[in-house]
């Protein structure tokens, strides 16, 4: 492509960023380049490619594509969010100290706390709704700022412009974690982050058939770094997955413009139920950071977390073994509406104590609210709740 990707639309990138025609057939779409190894012509003579753990065609015009959307310069993708999360946090050293959220993904949560922190590294789980509170909890051994935002569970929301200024000053690696937001929503790299990262299984792919993950920063030094990591760690996504996730983005902005409806009118509707207890959505204007969701997403997302009034586990699996369009699963982010129990699902590897503390109640139900028809999905809820 001859145009500067860099102008172009979120839309147009979508479509066309770092996908190109092949050049032996003029297939319109990437070939999906099933091959372990590649000839060539003599010792380290090749065109670019030489086994496929350290490069692969398809999975190049898909890190092509990610950089473009994210507004970055290079990107690595990896065989599902949590090896990318594993290839970031292979950044630091024993010693170093990572500040994240208190209301973090279970899967991150454990990561850190059951695999690295055996390894030396120490992890320091804050509230980061008050930018002053990360300021506060910089010690001379911190190394990086982790953020989700909007968290999962809770749809808490963190200043990443106010993060960079910290990480700036401080000199550390502020990484945001944008699987809820998504490159459509928002796109933390041009608020200051270092580095961003995808679970891609979710909105990116979008279809709940591809497992997948990837990290796209501007940073020469922390791309050299991350690529040494994914080449010599080998946690790489097969040419079929990249080209799952290339065949997905073409639709993110259109998937996304409907995720984003219908979760607008599902959590009005929650928030005038008379079952319901609280309704977690960042577009309500009464939320603690809907001024900064504003300001730095284009939208509030597809994600809604609500808990009951009887907030018992069981009130809670109740109504999640009555919905019929919602289905009771792990994951999030595709096309199909999807509802789980944080507490015994995602988020189980955290102790009650600390998901209690940051208000993840044994009644709160997260859902995944997908594009199919609002009225219907509304209609399912209603049966459910009722």
């Amino acid at each position: 492509m001859t145009m500067d990707v860099k102008k172009l639309s979120i839309d147009t990138k979508l479509i066309h960023a770092g996908v190109e025609p092949d050049l032996t057939t003029g297939a319109i779409m990437t070939p999906i380049y099933q091959t372990t190894t590649f000839v060539q012509l003599a010792p380290h003579q090749h065109k670019g490619y030489e086994y496929s753990r350290t490069q692969n065609p398809t999975r190049y015009a898909l890190e092509k594509a990610l950089a473009a959307i994210e507004n970055g310069k290079h990107a690595t993708c990896y065989a599902s969010g949590m090896a990318a999360c594993d290839a970031i946090i292979k950044l630091l050293r024993p010693g170093d100290q990572v500040v994240s959220t208190n209301d973090l993904y279970g899967g991150s949560y454990r990561l850190f706390t059951k695999i690295f922190k055996n390894y030396g590294i120490d992890f320091n789980f804050i509230g980061m709704n008050d930018a002053q509170q990360i300021e506060a909890s910089i010690t001379p051994k911190t190394k990086m700022i982790w953020v989700e935002t909007p968290t999962n569970p809770m749809l808490n929301i963190i200043d990443i412009e106010a993060c960079a200024a910290i990480a700036k000053k401080h000199n550390l690696i502020l990484v945001v974690d944008n699987t809820f937001g998504s490159p459509y929503l928002q796109n933390p790299l041009d608020w200051g982050a270092d580095i961003v990262m995808h679970s891609a299984t979710k909105y990116l792919g979008g279809h709940s058939d591809v497992v997948h993950g990837c990290v796209i920063t501007n940073s020469d030094t922390l791309q050299e770094q991350l690529k040494f990591i994914q080449n010599s760690c080998g946690a790489v996504p097969g040419p079929q997955d990249c080209f799952l996730i290339l065949r997905g983005l073409k639709t993110l902005h259109v998937r996304m413009r409907q995720h984003c409806l219908n979760a607008k009118a599902i959590a009005h509707w929650l928030k005038q139920n008379d079952k319901v207890d609280k309704v977690l959505w960042c577009g309500f204007e009464e939320h603690p950071n809907h001024a900064i969701a504003k300001k730095q997403m284009r939208d509030f997302g597809g994600i809604i977390s609500f808990s009951l009034k009887e907030d018992t586990v069981e009130a809670a699996n109740n109504i999640l073994s009555k919905t019929e369009l919602f289905a009771l699963a792990e994951s999030l982010g595709g096309v199909e509406s999807l509802c789980g129990h944080p507490a015994s699902m995602t988020h189980a590897s955290i102790p009650r104590e600390e998901r209690l503390a940051v208000g993840l109640s044994d009644s709160l139900i997260r859902l995944s609210v997908g594009i199919e028809n609002v009225d219907d999905l509304i209609a399912d809820l209603e049966q459910a709740l009722s």
